[in-house]
């Protein structure tokens, strides 16, 4: 039975991965049938190219990929495999927002306190006057 795989090339630390058609029960790094595409994880941005044409060639004839290069192919034929992350912000930086937001929150309310307070007294001194 034929496994579409990824076999491990590269440096400790600096793995590098080759799809390739391979018997089941064979070395992961050992002689394979054909090489389809290669991945490379640990470089910034990660490079992923596979031949979908013979992928698929390959899934008509039998051959079953394994759960990882499936999920890779999948996201290769989205267009964009790896989009870039969004920054999130520290939480240093959410506190420092929250902290401003509760401050304007505080000046709202004492700019309605000091309204109402000045809207009383003219109500007093209109009172008054009659």
């Amino acid at each position: 039975m034929l496994k579409i795989k990824l076999a491990r090339f590269g440096k400790r630390n600096q793995p590098h991965y080759r799809i390739v058609i391979n018997e089941a029960r064979t070395k992961r790094d050992g002689q394979y049938v054909e090489k389809i595409g290669h991945y490379a994880p640990a470089q910034i941005p990660k490079i992923l190219e596979i031949d979908l044409e013979r992928y698929d060639y390959w899934i008509e004839q039998g051959a079953q990929p394994t759960e990882t290069v499936a999920s890779l192919a999948a996201k290769y034929r989205s267009g964009d495999p790896f989009p870039p992350k969004k920054k999130k912000p520290s939480k240093k930086a959410l506190a420092k927002k929250a902290a401003e937001e509760a401050e304007k929150e505080q000046k709202k309310e004492t700019k309605i306190e000091k309204k109402e307070e000045a809207k009383e007294e003219t109500d007093k001194a209109e009172k008054e006057d009659k």
